[in-house]
């Protein structure tokens, strides 16, 4: 991954609490999981928002 803001990557705003990243991640990773979306972009995508997810956490 290329440097990304990981706050832009799970939609919320800089500082934001635990809670907030935790239900950001968890919304899309619903929405992105290659489980549930079969769109080649989503399994990248994906990995992007665990990727953030991992770091702010």
């Amino acid at each position: 991954m290329d440097k990304r803001d990981y706050y832009d990557v799970l939609g919320v705003e800089k500082g934001a609490g635990k809670d907030e990243i935790k239900s950001a991640y968890r919304k899309l990773a619903l929405q992105y999981h290659p489980d549930r979306n079969k769109s080649p972009e989503a399994t990248e995508r994906f990995k992007e928002i665990s990727e953030a997810y991992a770091i702010l956490s």
